[in-house]
């Protein structure tokens, strides 16, 4: 038996050594070398970048709160729990809705249907889309929903000095139609919207 295992042991060995070589090595470096030609911009975060300048990615969120600018949905941002070696915080996200059995979700959902026709007075007792008082999955969802964007449309119009036709023409250019035509829902990029409004997009 102890000639058996010194036997196989090596075999084993050279075995694990070539898997972690091909496995950690060769196909990741494989896979990347792939994903840069074959699709460079979305191997590198699908960077909206304008005359050499990154203002974000199409992926994830950014908090806009100017009435000039289109609004996302509901970010839950903490920059005080954890920070690098030289004491700068690192900003992360979560979820921030509740199960509607939770005792608190009630007094939640009011307080951001609240904030939300603050900033929306023109909109008046207009029922309010559900994305924009609930957060997604991940609280860094880059897109809400046409509805959404539409009930925004006079506030930034009146903000911005525009007609709310351009408003509309410039979310209608940021709009993705369901994949293939038939799954999912139409979206609305927040910050391409805001871009385009700003001037930067074109």
């Amino acid at each position: 038996m102890w000639k058996t295992i010194k036997t196989v042991a090596p075999k084993a060995l050279v075995f694990m050594l070539i898997m972690t070589l091909i496995c950690g090595l060769v196909y990741p470096l494989v896979v990347t070398g792939i994903s840069q030609i074959a699709f460079p911009k979305q191997a590198n975060g699908s960077m909206i970048e304008v005359n050499g300048v990154a203002y974000g990615s199409e992926l994830l969120a950014q908090d806009f709160t100017g009435a000039e600018y289109l609004h996302g949905r509901i970010m839950n941002v903490n920059a005080e729990t954890f920070a690098d070696d030289d004491g700068n915080p690192l900003l992360f996200a979560g979820p921030t809705n509740l199960s509607p059995a939770d005792e608190n979700f009630d007094a939640l959902m009011a307080e951001r249907v609240n904030m939300i026709r603050e900033e929306n007075p023109q909109m008046g007792d207009t029922p309010i889309p559900v994305d924009l008082v609930t957060s997604s999955g991940s609280g860094l969802d880059p897109a809400i929903s046409p509805a959404g964007a539409e009930y925004q449309v006079k506030r930034i119009a009146g903000a911005r000095g525009l007609s709310e036709q351009q408003v509309r023409d410039v979310i209608a250019n940021n709009t993705q139609g369901r994949f293939l035509g038939i799954f999912g829902e139409p979206t609305v990029n927040v910050l391409k919207v805001n871009l385009e409004l700003d001037g930067i997009l074109q």
